[in-house]
């Protein structure tokens, strides 16, 4: 292949699944389009498995955390050496970090953030369940100090049965299903870095996600799946990781209609535009109505099983980076005509097939 002319994309945190997933949307799913980029990985750990992974990533590169005093010279370094053109930013913590600081960039290159004031609204569950508290999309909540809690004054707002998980961060982290106040105390004892939780109405349905692409305020594409089991599930004592083994491809407009307003309420109230990728996720009531769960910046590790089943977001956003096709045209609602289930394992090729074909 000749790599002369194709664009070079800069994916930050490759030892994360779905950096490399995102990638492999692209690889394995981006037809005549995947000869159009070349991609360029770092990562702050030299042992991070997708530093070493020559089929996704033509270079790789080991660089300072995001909060690092000397990160924004070696990400300038890597993107002058390699003449990077567009930079795809996705663990959490870099999206906040670039989302503030671009205009550190020595050089002006194609990015895809949403703004500061709406992600750091969105990272924290508690913030984003205050700005759409009055509406009907989320939980009953309430804010968890480990020093500071009434277990009754919880169990009378929640019920006897409630979840809790850290305001901030991801796979499940602080997750736990409550029902008395000696395991409470235990968990929380357990979970020392834990500073805040949030505690919410347990919902016992099924776990569902709706990706929005936008780009400067427009809709591109929206699709949505579920997800049923986890990796490594027996290490979480919730059962949740974070990172799907098994989910289906779902044909929910109900969770599209909820996930555009919610986005507009929040955007509104903090200000700003809705540009970016957001994978709101949602769990069912006991009355099968999704309420949200929290909101995430960025492509999810499951990103390229949708792909392989179509909807191919990652390509969709390159795509418009560098108006590559008329993607801005109008909004693509990513539908599924079979239905179809995705199978995940550590680092292998997604596997999207119909759930008929299961074997019995």
């Amino acid at each position: 292949m000749d790599k002369t002319f194709a664009r070079k994309i800069l994916v930050t945190g490759v030892g994360g699944p779905t950096p490399r997933s995102f990638v492999r949307a692209i690889k394995y799913f981006g037809g005549a389009h995947k000869n159009l980029f070349e991609f360029i990985g770092v990562d702050s750990n030299p042992l991070a498995y997708g530093l070493y992974d020559k089929d996704l990533f033509d270079k790789s590169f080991v660089i300072p955390r995001a909060d690092a005093k000397q990160y924004w010279d070696e990400i300038n370094a890597v993107i002058e050496k390699n003449a990077i053109d567009a930079a795809i930013i996705l663990p959490e913590m870099e999206v906040l970090e670039w989302s503030k600081n671009y205009n550190k960039l020595n050089k002006a290159i194609k990015l895809h953030l949403p703004d500061y004031r709406l992600a750091k609204e969105l990272v924290n569950k508690y913030q984003l369940h205050t700005l759409l508290d009055g509406t009907e999309y989320i939980p009953g909540f309430l804010k968890l100090k480990p020093r500071h809690y009434s277990f009754d004054h919880l169990k009378s707002k929640l019920g006897d049965m409630f979840w809790i998980r850290g305001t901030e961060g991801s796979s499940g982290l602080g997750s736990l299903k409550i029902t008395n106040p000696q395991v409470l105390m235990q968990w929380i004892a357990m979970n020392p870095d834990v500073l805040e939780f949030i505690a919410t109405e347990y919902l016992p349905g099924r776990n569902m996600a709706c990706k929005l692409l936008y780009f400067e305020d427009k809709l591109l594409a929206s699709a949505c799946a579920e997800r049923v089991n986890y990796i490594m599930s027996k290490i979480a004592p919730s059962g949740i990781t974070g990172n799907t083994s098994f989910g289906r491809l779902l044909n929910e407009p109900q969770l599209v209609h909820i996930s555009i307003d919610a986005l507009n309420i929040i955007s509104k109230k903090a200000g700003t535009g809705l540009n970016g990728i957001f994978t709101i996720d949602f769990k069912e009531d006991v009355f099968g109505k999704p309420k949200i769960t929290e909101i995430n910046i960025r492509h999810v590790a499951f990103t390229s099983s949708i792909a392989a089943g179509g909807a191919n977001l990652p390509l969709d956003t390159l795509l418009a980076l560098f108006d590559e096709e008329s993607t801005c045209s109008e909004t693509i609602h990513y539908t599924f005509k079979e239905p179809y289930i995705f199978l995940r394992d550590v680092d292998a090729y997604p596997i999207v097939i119909k759930e008929s074909d299961l074997l019995k």
